[in-house]
């Protein structure tokens, strides 16, 4: 019986806590680690991982991520990550992404590709964080350039 009773005042004073300070909307960084695990002739997996800041005073965990990838304007492929990762209080950290592309999408501008030294990249989604059971989705709408090359 104090058992539960101490685990019912501990969710109590954190869903409080919790709510008395709403989170702070995640900050993008940077992609990094960017490498293909598979290459197909119609549909191809890449793996990266999208740096964040949490500028939040307390640690969270990411629950799921759900976001479109464009390159150059053109879809190439959606994303779902359901592993938790921790994200620790007022630091950045990764967010692994695995992507599976469209490779048609990539054939039809495959000679401007070769042409190019960097690409417009574009994530559309959200992502949902929280902390004790209470989680808010963060939007996540990134554009940005980032250096490409084949060779």
């Amino acid at each position: 019986m104090r058992l539960l009773i101490s685990l019912t005042l501990f969710l109590f004073s954190s869903i409080l806590l919790f709510s008395c300070c709403s989170p702070k909307a995640l900050e993008y960084r940077d992609v990094s680690g960017f490498s293909i695990s598979k290459l197909g002739i119609t549909s191809s997996t890449v793996n990266m991982n999208i740096v964040y800041y949490n500028p939040n005073r307390f640690s969270m965990q990411l629950k799921r991520t759900d976001l479109d990838i464009f390159i150059d304007s053109n879809y190439v492929g959606h994303t779902t990550q359901q592993d938790q990762v921790t994200i620790p209080a007022q630091s950045e950290f990764n967010i692994p992404l695995t992507i599976d592309v469209n490779m048609n999408t990539i054939f039809q501008n495959a000679l401007a590709a070769f042409l190019v030294k960097s690409i417009k990249v574009k994530v559309s989604g959200n992502i949902r964080a929280g902390k004790v059971g209470m989680y808010k989705n963060f939007p996540v709408n990134y554009v940005g350039i980032q250096p490409f090359s084949f060779f």
